[in-house]
């Protein structure tokens, strides 16, 4: 009676046990076990996959995409009852107590592959006490209840650990044999089978040996269990097996992806970071980005061919490269552009250096080099806000002593021809690019308006206040020099740059969209009488060879940059739908080639990309509506409508103006060269911080 009292006694218990713990299971939401952190995925404006980045190292594939081979493995391996029992195996259980206690240790575990499910979905489950045990056990029956086999199984396959950072059967199947989860043979899926039991240790890039042998246990036991035939395990067991491995975490894209990373690094929060899953709908053009960085490659390639050139070519490095080491800065030419859709400020492909596996110094967003001549049309721009006009003389002298606000004692640049003109065209100051004129046209405007209409165009920030400036004596780099010159073909507007369009979850919910944000820089008739100019500098200026040499024939304006002693190189340009900006240097500053100025090294590059940009449509969708505009006579003195006096003075010229640029007054003094403000003229006011201020920081 005693040893049936105490039979009842445990029999009772035991079932109290397991209806505390059948509670306790009550308390976890099987509807997590779905939800696995997967790589985000980014696309570009034609929904292209570009690449992955965050989350854990899984790409999700449904059942019926995973190898019949790696299936029939796993079930030998781990759960060769799986289709029969209801999540757990009684079978295996009372057989692994047996062993254990003729061993007297624990030397085997009877985990079916829904409680080892149980086991990687929630973290709360990861430690070997008889507690977690029972509540995985009871975890198992609610699963197997709610979810088919297949989706059980689905579900362990996407989920489980296979080392070296990866997660799920297809980045595993990726990884190793470079080949989808649904093409691996027997000898294959075999191989993955093996290891997931310590698959740190059995790595087949770290072990292969151990690799194979589990392999060769895992087909034993398919042979065993009759799955295949011994013809079958013969040869999958002497079938080569070529790790044709991917990297577990690849590049994502390089330079273009790495500026998409940066981007929403400040848009997502730390969990959804971490978490992943998600989708992000990008600006980029795939077929426009490969474009831009085979220019770069290639026509960088080409100047190392010149003669003078007197770096070593990038070629040399790389036969000397490990394949393992990342430079802070590359001993070799670099280049780095920004295209971006005028219409919207979408950044349309984006290059920050010739190889992002040697470097990931991103010198399209993170650079800050001398702009040189590429800061003039701003200064330009900055005059003819300040009433003057494209036809308005201005000396091409040497600078006189005092001349120049805030100049420093014996600061005196010259001409890059060493030569000084006389009275010429605020409009030939910039097509030519003198210095002595724009550094005059500087000083009239005033160093406050140059400096804030920078800062508003979004480039010199952290510029000196200096008159230095006003020949280039500024960092930028090709994002911000990019959307500075797009207020030109903008009518003056200032659209800010983005990557991200939009971010989604994988059932389409939108998390962030990006709306269109846009500051009036410059008036219209400002920006229309710059696009006159600066097409002019296309046609017969520093940027000739883009018509002469490269042929472009599309309505277009821009202006080269070169530093002194031929340290960097610039062209930043735009047509109607697009604008591009190139910079070309080496990391550490030093000169490229003699006479390497902006038109000779950065525009070869300019060309072939915004060339590619048409092709792929990125053109108007008619023409440019230009502001209205009325012919008048002028003073090009005083930049004022002309008086009677004028034209006996022969000053006079006719010129075709927007009516917000027509003089306001006639001309009250035109003898001689304008060498200071003439009498009457009052210069305008520095603005305050506006709008676009208080916006900067969403541009940068």
């Amino acid at each position: 009676m005693l040893g049936m009292g105490l039979s009842l006694l445990v029999t009772v218990a035991g079932a109290i046990t397991l209806g505390v713990y059948a509670q306790l299971a009550k308390r976890y939401d099987l509807t997590k076990l779905g939800e696995m952190p997967e790589r985000t995925m980014v696309l570009d404006a034609q929904g292209v996959l570009l690449g992955r980045m965050h989350g854990e190292n899984r790409i999700v594939v449904p059942i019926s995409e995973v190898s019949p081979h790696f299936i029939k493995a796993l079930l030998a391996r781990e759960d060769s009852r799986f289709y029969s029992h209801g999540g757990i195996d009684y079978i295996g259980v009372a057989r692994a107590t047996v062993r254990n206690l003729k061993e007297g240790r624990v030397v085997q575990g009877a985990s079916t592959l829904t409680m080892q499910l149980a086991r990687n979905s929630y973290p709360d489950l990861n430690d070997r006490s008889f507690h977690r045990k029972l509540l995985e056990m009871m975890l198992a029956r609610r699963i197997e209840r709610m979810w088919s086999k297949d989706q059980i199984l689905e579900h362990y396959v996407n989920r489980i650990f296979f080392g070296t950072g990866l997660y799920g059967i297809q980045r595993a199947s990726q990884v190793y044999f470079g080949k989808h989860a649904s093409q691996m043979n027997l000898s294959e899926g075999a191989m993955i089978a093996g290891i997931i039991r310590s698959p740190v240790r059995f790595s087949p890039f770290r072990n292969f040996e151990g690799a194979i042998k589990e392999r060769d246990d895992v087909l034993k036991r398919l042979l065993s269990l009759k799955v295949i035939t011994e013809e079958e395990e013969l040869a999958a067991r002497y079938a080569d097996i070529a790790l044709h491995a991917q990297p577990a975490f690849q590049s994502q894209g390089g330079y273009a992806l790495d500026a998409v990373r940066r981007d929403l690094d400040r848009i997502l929060e730390d969990h959804e970071i971490e978490d992943g899953g998600l989708i992000v709908y990008t600006t980029l053009n795939q077929e426009l980005q490969i474009a831009a960085e085979q220019s770069v490659e290639k026509r960088l390639a080409a100047v190392e061919k010149l003669p003078g050139y007197k770096h070593a070519p990038k070629a040399s490095f790389d036969g000397l490269w490990d394949g393992q080491q990342e430079l802070a800065s590359t001993p070799y030419l670099q280049g780095a552009l920004t295209i971006l859709d005028n219409e919207t400020g979408g950044v349309l492909a984006l290059v920050g250096g010739r190889d992002y596996r040697q470097s990931k110094y991103n010198r399209a967003v993170q650079g800050q080099r001398q702009i040189g001549s590429t800061v003039k049309p701003f200064v330009y721009a900055a005059a003819l806000s300040s009433g003057f006009l494209p036809g308005s003389l201005i000396d091409d002298a040497p600078l006189q002593p005092g001349e120049i606000e805030g100049a420093g004692a014996g600061w005196n640049p010259q001409n890059s021809d060493g030569k000084f003109t006389g009275q010429q065209t605020l409009t030939t100051g910039l097509v030519q690019s003198r210095n002595t004129m724009t550094i005059r046209v500087g000083n009239y405007a005033g160093l406050d308006r140059v400096l804030n209409l920078l800062g508003d165009a979004g480039i010199g920030g952290s510029a000196e206040r200096t008159p230095q400036v006003f020949i280039g004596n500024l960092g930028g780099n090709p994002r911000e020099l990019t959307s500075a010159f797009s207020i030109f073909p903008n009518d003056g507007l200032r659209r800010r740059t983005f990557l991200i369009d939009k971010i989604t979850d994988k059932a389409g919910n939108i998390l962030y969209g990006t709306s269109v944000i846009e500051s009036e820089i410059v008036t219209p008739g400002v920006a229309y009488l710059m696009r006159r100019i600066l097409a002019q500098a296309l046609d017969r200026g520093t940027g000739a060879s883009v018509r002469n040499e490269h042929k472009f024939k599309d309505p277009a304006g821009g202006k080269t940059g070169t530093t002194n002693d031929y340290k960097d190189a610039w062209f930043a340009g735009y047509t109607d739908r697009v604008t591009c900006g190139v910079w070309v240097g080496l990391d550490k500053p030093q000169t490229i080639i003699d006479e390497g100025y902006g038109g000779r090294l950065a525009i070869p590059i300019w060309a072939d990309v915004v060339k590619k940009a048409v092709e792929l449509g990125y053109i108007a969708a008619g023409p440019r509506i230009e502001p209205p505009v009325t012919k008048v006579g002028l003073c090009r003195l005083s930049s004022q409508l002309a008086s009677p006096a004028c034209h006996a003075s022969g000053t006079v010229y006719e010129d075709d103006l927007p009516l917000d640029m027509v003089p306001q007054g006639y001309c009250g003094a035109h003898a001689g060269v304008i060498a200071q403000p003439q009498p009457g003229y009052d210069r305008p006011r520095p603005r305050g911080p506006g709008l676009f201020d208080r916006l900067r920081g969403w541009f940068r």
